[in-house]
């Protein structure tokens, strides 16, 4: 055999080799449920955590590099994470249990506010008021005047009153509807939430805690995983990456 002959030789194996890897690669993705795919995350900027010096310590073997500064999560991990977290929240559905969905940082608003209303979830999208669990009979008090001013609204019960009276009524029901329209048929605790963000919603997390309430939520590398029951490690601050992981967990339900 020729030098030359040896080399085309040498050079068909490495490719086979290649087009076995991509092959297994491929086949690999194919594995996970709920049509989760490592290049679509990969596409939605899941895999972008924050600054290198951001690092939580415990965030440290979902991450397996850095590029530019910036962390970057190990997607075959969040593959696995997310598809147990939606064969949770699948189950979770079918034994007909609530699912509370948190959201508030202000690009994601409208996107968990419109999510959770396509499945017909709660949501708090505003400001996490303190006690909302850990104070829950309070807050059941306050939501059942806030769908009492609501019923006379539509009822047209406010035009019975006085200017002044009507008035006062108005702002209350405003001051109601930012703070529980997302939870106002909500009449025992949920089952679980989920919190996009568990830096920003650190209370929500600590107060579901609290309550043994179940736990789900996208961490991101500068959070601690371990305090959430089913952690999904990914960016928390690409619209597109949460608006991929909420997408899933529609599709997990419907």
């Amino acid at each position: 055999m020729t030098q030359l002959e040896e080399q085309i030789k040498e050079e068909k194996k490495e490719e086979k080799q290649e087009k076995t890897k991509e092959e297994k690669k491929e086949e690999k993705e194919k594995e996970f449920k709920f049509g989760i795919k490592i290049k679509e995350m990969l596409e939605k900027g899941v895999v972008l955590g924050h600054r290198a010096t951001k690092l939580h310590p415990k965030m440290a073997d979902y991450v397996i590099g850095v590029k530019n500064t910036i962390h970057v999560i190990d997607l075959q991990k969040t593959a696995v994470c997310l598809e147990r977290a939606l064969e949770f929240i699948s189950d979770l559905i079918k034994q007909k249990k609530t699912l509370l969905l948190v959201g508030t940082k202000p690009p994601l608003r409208e996107l968990v506010k419109e999510i959770a209303q396509e499945l017909n979830f709660p949501s708090v999208t505003e400001r996490w008021l303190g006690g909302t669990f850990t104070n829950f009979n309070v807050f059941s008090g306050r939501i059942k005047r806030y769908r009492e001013l609501e019923k006379e609204k539509e009822e047209t019960k406010f035009e019975e009153f006085p200017k002044k009276e009507r008035i006062k009524k108005e702002k209350e029901l405003a001051i109601f509807k930012k703070k529980f329209e997302g939870i106002k048929n909500l009449e025992e605790y949920p089952a679980a939430v989920f919190i996009c963000d568990i830096v920003r919603d650190k209370l929500a997390l600590k107060e579901a805690r609290r309550k043994n309430i179940k736990t789900i939520a996208i961490v991101d590398t500068n959070a601690d995983p371990t305090l959430v029951d089913y952690p999904i490690p990914a960016n928390d601050d690409a619209l597109s990456s949460v608006r991929y992981i909420l997408e899933k967990i529609k599709n997990a339900v419907k």
